[in-house]
């Protein structure tokens, strides 16, 4: 079976319970539980949370919460591979056998139930890949980012390339903080999305992808969103 672990700790530090507040018209959370679950790629939809109020928005809006994530695994510093080791352990005790792990983000609002099916595709097409990350471009040539002088002044990150042409630079890439697909025996054995050779993309455009950290990115995320949502209405567009 396929399943996906949606992780949704209650202590952000800098939106608090930024899991469960509105974000256009409905808790952040329920976005992406309604995309895993209408992309109708899972037999199970769970979310890993150590916080009771999550736990219910995230029932309410059709997930499973079979367990509270130890406080253990729920700091700050808790990294990602071991909130989505606690998982499969748990599933693997449960004695689900499990074909594919994908981790959903609860902060993203912009994950399509198109691209998580893309997401799983370009996994079983690659046998020898363990993981499938969702990125998306920068918009502009990373190579001419420049940085703040003690000084305050602005100098180059990278001077060698200030007096290349930007279109023979080569286009860089981010995570996009949507998703990612493992096979669980690499979540078992805790192998980085990162270590060579393991990942293979998905590319979500530029125009679907939003970090929120801030509030500023919230207002910019919520813009944004409407606006989607308005194209689509009149276009089936996105």
């Amino acid at each position: 079976m396929n399943v996906a672990i949606i992780p949704a700790r209650g202590g952000s530090e800098r939106i608090p319970l930024k899991n469960i507040r509105d974000f256009c018209g409905k808790p952040m959370l329920a976005w992406s539980i309604e995309s895993a679950l209408q992309s109708r790629c899972f037999a199970r939809v769970i979310v890993s949370t150590d916080n009771e109020e999550i736990a219910d928005v995230a029932r309410h809006y059709g997930a499973e919460v079979p367990f509270l994530r130890p406080r253990l695994l729920s700091d700050a510093h808790t990294g990602l591979e071991a909130v989505l080791w606690h998982g499969v352990e748990w599933l693997d005790a449960a004695g689900m056998d499990l074909n594919y792990v994908c981790c959903v983000f609860a902060t993203a609002p912009f994950v399509t139930s198109a691209a998580l099916r893309d997401g799983l595709a370009a996994l079983e097409r690659a046998p020898l890949r363990q993981f499938s990350l969702s990125v998306t471009s920068y918009p502009f040539p990373v190579q001419r980012a420049v940085r703040m002088t003690a000084d305050g002044g602005v100098q180059p990150l990278y001077p060698e390339f200030m007096k290349t042409r930007s279109q023979d630079l080569e286009g860089a890439f981010h995570e996009a903080g949507q998703f990612f697909w493992a096979r669980p025996e690499a979540l078992r054995q805790r192998l980085p999305v990162y270590a060579p050779g393991a990942s293979v993309p998905v590319v979500i455009p530029r125009w679907r992808v939003q970090d929120i950290d801030t509030m500023e990115d919230w207002a910019q995320a919520e813009l944004l969103f409407r606006a989607l949502r308005t194209v689509s209405d009149n276009a089936n567009c996105i």
